[in-house]
């Protein structure tokens, strides 16, 4: 094999429930396998990169990495940097005036004297991983990039399962477990749980399973108004599926009429279209990020969903609360941690091979555990509402599934 002489890893983007505990992985499996490779991490992501801002693993850094198991978020710090928007690279000082920064990066891999980079990230990392991994390639700098898909919407094609989803859905539950307490707060409390998923409604249908699996463990007092109805998810609503406001009003008036309380699972992608159409038209600027996207925070869908529905079902309150920056900021739960080491442990051996890719179950290739060509990557994978468990889910809250979105632009 051909052992890598230096490695380097960056994380970037926003968190998930998986950063620390790949970097953990890496860190061990290298260790593993010759101690004396060595290893850099970036700070801050591409941000690091283009700055040359970066720290050795040390001997006492390896010996605790699996320290990082236990924790969320990542240590070495995120960014969201586009390597190709040359624009808001100059603009953040990242680069000079006349400077790609690609050439930036790919240089400084080189001054660094790195032979593998594994950077781990959602589809814009991984996107901007095949950029530079194809700079480096034409311009022969005899690098290799390897990448590690974290992602909590669980949206990039063709990888079946991201990192840190699964404990996304398992924390976002555990957030609402709370929260759905406040349904005795006041009468005809109108209760919209935001759930983080841009253009994929997979971790807002995740989370409502996981939190009725804890409805399902839990013992009841209906003679004393503890009832499992009050505790329900009453509607959910993703990206993937049309919705039909009027008619869903007035199933939900239904519930609230019988139970004093409605309680929405809603995506935070689900609605994004007709809410920037209503900016649009009242001539509001549309705030975007680095990469294009629409500023969910700002543009706030569920507060939208809570004014559609608030005055329909009669809500004498209505309550958002988003668990996104509760879950993407856990630690990996065990099933997660699973996963995350057997893909850290074959992107090890893809770096002895120096070969390139995204390592995740290919969908499209049996599902096999593999290398996957950057050139396939890409997100906005949209979640498969036809799937029986989410068939199911809308089937026992009594919600028709409705019309599928096309969600392929």
């Amino acid at each position: 094999m051909n052992k890598p002489k230096k490695v380097a890893i960056l994380t970037a983007g926003g968190l998930a429930p998986c950063l620390n505990s790949a970097i953990g992985s890496l860190i061990e499996r290298y260790n593993e396998i010759d101690p004396s490779i060595e290893i850099i991490c970036y700070r801050s992501g591409y941000k690091g990169l283009l700055a040359g801002d970066s720290y050795k693993v040390t001997a006492e850094i390896r010996e605790k990495a699996g320290l990082l198991q236990k924790f969320g978020g990542s240590i070495i710090g995120n960014s969201r940097v586009k390597l190709t928007n040359v624009k808001d690279c100059l603009k953040r000082g990242l680069v000079k005036e006349g400077e790609d920064p690609q050439k930036v990066a790919a240089d400084q891999l080189v001054k660094d004297g790195v032979d593998i980079l594994h950077t781990i990230g959602g589809d814009d990392t991984n996107t901007a991983a095949a950029d530079l991994a194809a700079f480096l390639a034409k311009n022969d700098y005899g690098l290799t990039v390897i990448g590690l898909p974290k992602t909590v919407d669980n949206d990039v094609f063709p990888i079946r399962q991201s990192l840190g989803a699964w404990t996304a859905a398992e924390q976002g539950a555990r957030y609402f477990w709370n929260v759905v307490a406040e349904n005795n707060a006041n009468p005809r409390m109108l209760i919209v749980h935001e759930v983080m998923g841009r253009s994929c409604g997979w971790l807002t249908a995740a989370t409502a399973v996981e939190y009725r699996k804890l409805l399902d463990r839990a013992e009841w007092l209906p003679e004393l108004g503890l009832s499992r109805e009050s505790y329900e998810v009453h509607g959910i609503f993703i990206p993937e599926m049309a919705i039909d406001i009027e008619a869903e009003a007035k199933r939900l008036r239904a519930v609230m009429d019988k139970v004093d309380c409605v309680n929405l699972f809603v995506s935070e992608g689900a609605g994004v279209e007709s809410i920037v159409a209503e900016m649009q038209a009242k001539g509001q600027e549309v705030p975007r990020d680095a990469f294009g996207h629409v500023k969910l925070d700002a543009v706030n869908p569920g507060k939208w969903f809570g004014e559609q529905f608030a005055q329909m079902l009669g809500a004498e309150k209505t309550l958002v609360q988003k668990s996104g920056y509760f879950s993407r900021a856990a630690a990996a739960n065990a099933e997660d941690i699973r996963l995350i080491k057997s893909c850290a442990d074959l992107a090890v051996e893809c770096a002895f091979k120096r070969e390139s890719g995204v390592i995740g179950h290919d969908e499209d290739r049996g599902n096999v555990l593999r290398a996957i060509e950057f050139p396939r990557i890409k997100g906005g994978k949209p979640f498969n509402i036809d799937l029986p468990w989410f068939e199911e889910i809308l089937s026992d809250i009594g919600q028709s599934k409705g019309a599928k979105v096309d969600t392929s632009h």
